[in-house]
């Protein structure tokens, strides 16, 4: 929890936000930008991706929250953010349609260490 909360001061002035936990910071990122949907109907993993750009202390910070599916049968999904790069809501974008899995794997989960909020996979 610790990491979390260090890596987000140095995204954001202890003034703006006292995030401690992921869902604190979802909810900070929700609350500054409408974001772009991608929704996934044929993904048997993914509903949807939400990309954010934040602009905070003269500088853009971009965000993807990943609603995954917790069954191929189900309506409802459990989101994790990451913070991403500047281009990755275009790449993620150019490929999504062909297999969101694949361009998730490709483009948003390497980077799932930033802000360690997302699910571990083996």
């Amino acid at each position: 929890m610790k990491k979390i909360l260090i890596v987000f001061i140095l995204i954001v002035s202890s003034s703006q936000i006292n995030a401690q936990t992921c869902k604190e910071i979802m909810e900070f990122v929700k609350s500054k930008d409408y974001g772009t949907t991608y929704n996934s109907y044929t993904s048997t993993a993914i509903s949807k991706v939400t990309f954010y750009s934040i602009y905070i202390d003269y500088q853009y910070h971009y965000f993807a929250i990943v609603c995954f599916k917790p069954n191929e049968y189900s309506y409802n999904c459990n989101e994790y953010i990451y913070k991403v790069g500047s281009d990755t809501k275009l790449k993620y974008s150019m490929e999504y349609l062909n297999s969101a899995g694949k361009a998730f794997w490709k483009y948003i989960e390497p980077y799932s260490d930033v802000l360690d909020c997302s699910p571990k996979f083996n």
